[in-house]
């Protein structure tokens, strides 16, 4: 090879490689803008595909965090956790109530307030954030004028009330002050279930952007500065980012599956069926084992749910009462009363004032008579096969009748349900005799003389 031909081939390889270079640069300068769905009420199982979803976005090296809602609300708990990720987040997060007629309501005003851009698209409203306590507690004596329990406050007439609804005011407040938007409706969301559509809180300074879909909602945020919590400015670089959604997984889907307290009363309850026919039909393990599993279930549901252990206890309650009355002759008294229990403690279970969350009185009615009329069956036929003959083994041969079919050296025999058996009687027999076995010791069956007129028994 010539001088000239090898200083063109080494010219051409630098090209290549530089050329490499830089589309490897354009590639991994391309940003990406990760888009996480909350769909539904805001449960567990949504806290915690949202902690994973912003970890993910961090991993990604994401300059934006879309959070894609439509909400009625949901738990404080799992509200307050996705609020700490989204404070705690090396990287902005946008609240984006989309689509179009998706609402921001109770808990999603408080993740909208939370975020570091909030955006709506033009037919969408966010508002009443008014809390609703569950637990043990009920409402105080009479309300007395200039102390927490004045009526006329807005909060409301009990103590517990009051202190719950003031506590979820002056935390939707002081992030409406972090982010510099508007706090007097904030506040009102919460004390007067206010509610307010996408064009009106826009005007009101509660959003930042309106945006009729992502793309439209990246194109306005491009350029944008962000300050982060950590003191940190970024500016937004969207318009042309690359969009990756992330999607709940199975461990998700089977979390916010179970996040249904219908279903959590089901699987109590099926679990305690099982478990009762294993008491009363030992050895039959599988309804046992499926009780069991379905026991477990159920409660890790309910631990979930922001149940009332009040409600719980009654349940568990009734349900034993209504297997008392299998058992314990209370002409009906344990049964109804625990047909009682058992409705009672459906009502009290969950009172959220989110249909998701509670129990209807139908359904609650209608597993109660439907657990009562299993248990009821389950329980008759444990009785009725406590109570009927053995029809195998050693037992199965007593009262059996026979015919003596030979008397050999003084050993006899006879045919007993179709099979020759040695035989022992305290009277003398000769073939042809009937016998009736009345003991059995060993193979020799002990026998007595049958009546002339009894039939034999196969």
């Amino acid at each position: 090879m010539s001088k000239a031909k090898w200083i063109a081939c080494s010219l051409l390889l630098c090209v290549l490689a530089f050329s490499g270079q830089v589309f490897s640069s354009a590639v991994a300068a391309t940003p990406k803008v990760v888009v996480l769905e909350l769909d539904g009420i805001v449960s567990p199982a949504s806290s915690d595909f949202l902690t994973r979803g912003l970890a993910r976005a961090v991993e990604e090296n994401a300059v934006l965090t879309v959070i894609e809602m439509d909400t009625p609300g949901g738990l404080d708990a799992s509200m307050r956790s996705i609020i700490r990720q989204i404070l705690s987040s090396p990287i902005p997060v946008a609240t984006f109530v989309s689509p179009g007629g998706a609402r921001a309501a109770s808990a999603g005003t408080f993740i909208l307030y939370a975020s570091h851009i909030a955006a709506m698209t033009p037919a969408s409203n966010l508002g009443a954030a008014s809390p609703v306590s569950i637990g043990l507690g009920g409402p105080d004596d009479k309300p007395q004028a200039g102390t927490d329990k004045d009526p006329d406050k807005k909060s409301g007439g009990d103590t517990m009330t009051h202190k719950v609804t003031n506590d979820a005011a002056a935390y939707i407040r002081s992030l409406a002050q972090l982010r510099g938007r508007n706090a007097d409706f904030a506040e009102k969301a919460v004390l007067d279930a206010s509610s307010m559509s996408a064009q009106e809180a826009l005007k009101a300074g509660v959003i930042d952007v309106i945006a009729a879909n992502i793309d439209d909602l990246l194109k306005q945020l491009d350029g944008r500065s962000i300050k982060l919590d950590n003191g940190q400015t970024v500016s937004l670089q969207t318009a042309d980012a690359e969009i990756v959604r992330i999607t709940p997984n199975w461990r998700n889907r089977i979390m916010a599956w179970l996040a249904n307290p219908q279903l959590a009363l089901i699987l109590m309850m099926v679990g305690i069926y099982g478990l009762f026919f294993e008491m009363t039909s030992p050895g039959a393990a599988l309804p046992g084992v499926a009780g069991l599993i379905c026991l477990l279930l159920g409660f890790y549901a309910f631990q979930m749910l922001p149940v009332n252990w009040a409600g719980v206890a009654l349940v568990a309650v009734g349900t034993a009462m209504m297997i008392g009355e299998v058992f314990l002759p209370s002409f009906g008294a344990l049964g109804v009363g625990g047909i009682i229990a058992f409705v009672l403690g459906g009502l009290f279970l969950t009172d959220t004032g989110i249909a998701e969350f509670d129990l209807s009185i139908p359904f609650v009615i209608g597993v109660a008579i439907a657990s009562g009329a299993i248990i009821m069956l389950i329980g008759t036929m444990a009785v009725r096969s406590r109570n009927l003959k053995v029809v195998s083994g050693k037992e199965e041969m007593l009262g059996m009748e026979g015919v003596v079919a030979s008397v050999v050296e003084g050993l006899v025999y006879a045919d007993v349900r179709g099979e020759s058996w040695r035989v022992r009687c305290n009277e003398p027999l000769s073939p042809g005799d009937r016998v009736r076995v009345v003991a059995m010791d060993g193979l020799t069956l002990q026998v007595t003389r049958a009546g002339q007129g009894a039939a034999i028994r196969h």
